[in-house]
């Protein structure tokens, strides 16, 4: 049983004093899904966190998949072009992969959110996709083409979060330093006749890691494709 202090009205519902709006609990979903996976992201366990009934979740989303897109429209709100500046298209597109990428660093289990909902019913999808669209038709591109690059670029994105730089087990008991040290061991010791460049790479393990070079390196990459492609077909930045 749970036992709360909530009043629903025709303008919304009311929890400890506080409004309950779609945007706490896609917060809310998000935090749990970040820490304990998607499968955790149910309406009762949310209404758990959240202090409520499920009922009054249920004011906001009818059933779990218009909970998961409501999420998914919240954690990509940031993701648009502003064609308002002047800037040029390849300075506005890499500025919504870069918000892209920034989404998904900080909600690990948006990948997971995007691929099973329909996120094209989600308005702030829908709306980065237009902006892509129209960035990149500008850019010569043809409609289906531009959809094409656009696709290729989220799941660009979607690769590179998960394939981050490596890091210890999360249940690892080593201590960072040390599991560099034994991974580094693990490289150099392989034949060096028959793997040099790999040998050459575990020396790579006793150097800091570099997240924001890794990921600036990785966003750089999928924008010289797309601007080389541009290129060829004649159309100018």
């Amino acid at each position: 049983m749970y036992f709360v202090h909530e009043t629903c009205t025709l303008y919304g519902c009311q929890v400890a004093g506080e409004r309950l709006s779609k945007a706490t609990v896609a917060e809310t979903a998000l935090r749990l899904g970040d820490e304990q996976g998607l499968e955790a992201v149910t309406i009762r366990r949310l209404a758990q966190e959240l202090g409520v009934t499920p009922m009054a979740l249920y004011w906001h989303f009818k059933n779990k998949d218009e909970l998961f897109l409501g999420v998914v429209d919240h954690a990509l709100a940031d993701v648009r072009a502003d064609r308002d500046t002047g800037d040029p298209w390849p300075k506005q597109l890499k500025a919504m992969v870069e918000s892209l990428v920034g989404a998904m660093r900080r909600h690990p289990i948006l990948p997971d959110l995007l691929h099973q909902s329909d996120k094209a019913r989600a308005t702030s999808f829908t709306r980065a996709t237009e902006d892509a669209l129209t960035l990149l038709t500008g850019a010569g591109f043809t409609p289906q083409q531009a959809y094409w690059v656009g696709t290729y670029l989220l799941h660009g994105v979607i690769g590179l979060v998960h394939g981050q730089l490596e890091t210890p087990p999360p249940n690892d008991k080593w201590e960072v330093n040390e599991w560099r040290r034994q991974r580094r061991i693990e490289f150099e010791c392989l034949p060096a006749d028959q793997f040099p460049m790999t040998v050459r790479f575990g020396a790579t393990y006793a150097e800091e890691p570099d997240p924001e070079g890794y990921y600036a390196f990785g966003i750089e990459l999928l924008m010289t494709a797309v601007e080389s492609m541009a290129a060829r077909t004649g159309a100018s930045s």
